[in-house]
């Protein structure tokens, strides 16, 4: 299929223009003539756009498709370089290791074969080898049964709490099902036959799901908990995406600060699903977001719109139209991004906000000159007039401006919402995984116990600890835990 090239079609609209206006001067063209080129020439000027818009492939780098395409972020506040502050949860020197320490003498020289054995040694070298051993430790407990001798009665030793029937699974066992269904996001099959290969054990899949259960019901009063320090996050990052339960989409919505994640599903994308997260509608703070609509009708909170997906839709606005403006805007968003990365504070001064927003401001206003004009809607026709991607960007790069800049001046503010889009891949990774959901029972199972475990990885938490801890009913003071992360980042 022949392609056209961009520059030698506006060349020749161009050109075009010109012998028009030659002969509109040499007045070779009469009134009612001139004003119905005008209106073709807009609306031809306008078809170009559209149609060179459509002609230009959207990949990762000029459009959000697909998310998981995003580049790495260079543009995040930066955080301390630990990895929390119980780091060492996460190298896995909580789990069980035993060090055997064994030395090779010398007896002998190789050289002439003297006895070495009362010679002190000079110098030691060290070698490691690290192996795994697969253990089930199986406890059994006997209890004595007593007949009184004097009314007959039979007695019953006590057993331990954690032994009600006749065979149970400890809780490191339940967690290692738990992490391998849904951390590592194995289906209930094939997590069965590593259960077995490991410890001969042949689980049910019911039991397995009895373990998420589990969990998800012991999980609840840390979302509560979670959602409640949220509000109280200078900053939040937002997104969703879709979710196949039982062959239907739905929609995963993801509120994260960095370190304390929370998932949610709902059948719903918009402001219905987010009233009943009920977070959003409490919140005072700044939510950074892809600038979807849903979110900027909450007018109590402020808004940083993702500079990552501005970035890519003025790239594919320069791929396909080749505008100044766009070139130019991009280029200042880059260089004022750089800026509050490098600046100590993490904010620009009130004089370098200043600058860059004239010059933002001048941008918007050449890009206003450089585009065609949009006609305007026939009388007696209703709706709105179709507008180019260029024309909806350069409008909502002029409505929101406070919202595109916010980054310059509060410190706890990123220029991206490429926080929020990481959260939500591992969500992908299960859908390419496992497809769907069979039961959406099992759906908010996943999302609440993948929430706990995103953050507590943050913290710096192994995830068969960290489900030992919520199966054990401590996940009390995690949520402490993240404020005493967030002040010292």
């Amino acid at each position: 299929m022949p392609s056209v090239d961009a520059s030698s079609l506006r060349e020749e609209f161009d050109a075009v223009n010109e012998h028009i206006a030659s002969l509109r001067q040499a007045g070779k063209i009469s009134g009612e003539a001139d004003a119905a080129i005008g209106v073709l020439c807009s609306l031809l000027s306008i078809l170009i756009v559209v149609f060179l818009e459509k002609t230009t492939k959207k990949t990762g780098k000029n459009s959000s498709i697909p998310p998981s395409q995003t580049d790495k972020d260079e543009t995040k506040k930066r955080r301390n370089s630990g990895k929390g502050i119980q780091s060492n949860q996460m190298t896995g020197d909580n789990l069980r290791k035993v060090t055997v320490e064994e030395e090779s003498t010398v007896d002998t020289c190789d050289g002439c074969g003297a006895d070495l054995s009362g010679v002190a040694p000079s110098a030691h070298e060290k070698r490691v080898l690290l192996d795994i051993v697969f253990e089930v430790i199986e406890t059994e407990v006997a209890a004595e049964i007593k007949q009184c001798p004097k009314c007959r009665t039979q007695t019953k030793g006590r057993f331990p709490d954690n032994m009600p029937g006749p065979l149970q699974y400890g809780v490191g066992f339940q967690a290692f099902v738990i992490n391998l269904v849904v951390a590592q996001m194995l289906s209930l099959r094939r997590a069965v036959e590593l259960v077995y290969a490991i410890s001969g054990r042949k689980l049910s899949e019911a039991t397995c799901l009895g373990y998420i259960q589990r969990l998800y019901d012991s999980l609840e009063e840390w979302e509560t908990a979670a959602a409640d320090y949220l509000l109280t996050c200078p900053a939040l990052h937002a997104d969703e995406t879709g979710f196949r339960v039982d062959s239907k989409t739905q929609w995963l919505h993801v509120l994260t600060n960095g370190s304390l994640t929370l998932k949610f599903l709902h059948r719903k994308r918009g402001k219905e699903a987010i009233e009943a997260v009920g977070i959003i509608p409490c919140y005072i703070g700044v939510l950074i977001h892809d600038c979807w609509a849903s979110y900027l009708t909450y007018s109590q909170c402020k808004h940083q719109l993702c500079g990552s997906h501005l970035l890519r839709e003025l790239t594919f606005v320069v791929d396909s139209n080749n505008y100044r403006w766009a070139r130019a805007m991009k280029k200042l968003l880059r260089m004022a991004c750089h800026k509050v990365n490098n600046s100590q504070s993490g904010v620009l001064s009130e004089a370098q906000c200043r600058t860059i927003r004239q010059r933002y401001r001048t941008i918007l206003r050449e890009g206003a000159k450089e585009m065609p004009d949009i006609p305007p809607n026939p009388k007696g026709r209703r709706g709105k007039v179709a507008k180019s991607d260029a024309h909806n960007l350069h409008e909502r790069l002029l409505k929101y401006e406070d919202c595109v800049l916010r980054f310059m001046s509060e410190p706890d503010v990123s220029f991206t919402n490429n926080e929020g889009e990481r959260k939500i891949r591992m969500a992908k990774v299960k859908m390419k995984v496992s497809g769907c959901f069979r039961t959406e029972r099992y759906a908010h199972a996943w999302c609440r116990i993948s929430s706990y475990l995103s953050s507590m990885a943050a913290l710096g938490y192994n995830p068969l600890v960290a489900i030992q801890i919520a199966l054990a009913g401590n996940t009390a003071d995690m949520i402490k835990s993240h404020h005493e992360y967030d002040q010292a980042a």
